[in-house]
């Protein structure tokens, strides 16, 4: 096999995507050969000795593309430190997959676990801002002001903007509505907080797209490998740049 960049091989063999396998390199937490490797580095995974933390790294395995319905209240990590069930518990194979972004613990839906950590990179990368549709329970029925807000981008506490979201309602729901939510970015509680912020409590929230890729007939706690045209369209997705002059809001009464 031709020499290729450590980080993908890292990745490839299943510890992370390609950026948070950068990171380990970083931190020096990697050898090649004996000597701490540098970022940029290139290594044969057959013929190198590679190692995190001193354990050798192993060729990298076959790759595998899962989609996985997460329940509330499972973790959307690998590993847990109290416990707590993640969304690896709810995926036995063999190959050391990951789950690619994340939904926060109350949240459910889907969720894309791989190996892959090139594709793992292109679709979480903020620059390529692939679109993302979840169905969001709401305790009241939304005015049509609070939905503009959504669509204009919120300020949040720490003074960034969000991007401008599709938002409609799909049903009303007793007091409450279900909301159709596209977004093309991934902050952190990120949906919560816009509900929060604009007086619309959240009651349910559960992710249904990822980019090309659909939640479908997946139930709670099931999931299913990818077809491989369901690889190809993740693949092929083109990813639009960032908007420019859109982050932190401007402060008021300075021009």
């Amino acid at each position: 096999m031709a020499e290729i960049r450590l980080q993908k091989i890292l990745a490839r063999a299943g510890l992370g995507s390609r950026r948070a396998c950068e990171e380990l390199i970083a931190q020096g937490r990697v050898t090649v050969n004996g000597r701490v490797a540098q970022l940029g580095e290139k290594a044969d995974p057959q013929r190198d000795d590679i190692r995190l933390d001193g354990q050798r790294v192993q060729a990298p395995e076959p790759l595998v593309y899962l989609a996985l319905y997460k329940q509330r209240f499972v973790l959307s990590t690998t590993e847990s430190q109290d416990g707590r069930k993640t969304v690896r518990d709810l995926v036995p194979v063999p190959q050391r997959v990951f789950p690619v972004g994340r939904l926060d613990l109350e949240s459910e839906g889907l969720m894309l676990l791989t190996n892959d950590g090139e594709l793992a990179n292109r679709l979480t990368h903020p620059r390529y801002g692939h679109e993302k549709e979840y169905r969001v329970l709401v305790a009241k029925h939304p005015t049509e002001a609070q939905l503009e807000a959504w669509r204009h981008g919120i300020v949040l506490e720490d003074g960034t903007r969000t991007r401008p979201a599709q938002v409609r309602i799909e049903r009303l729901q007793g007091k409450g509505a279900w909301l159709r939510v596209v977004l093309r970015e991934g902050k952190k509680r990120q949906i919560r907080e816009m509900c929060r912020l604009t007086g619309l409590p959240v009651v349910r929230l559960v992710r249904v797209r990822i980019g090309p890729l659909r939640l479908g007939g997946l139930k709670p706690g099931e999931w299913r490998a990818l077809t491989e045209a369901e690889v190809a369209a993740l693949r092929d997705q083109p990813g639009p740049p960032h908007t420019r002059g859109r982050g932190r809001a401007r402060p008021r009464g300075r021009r």
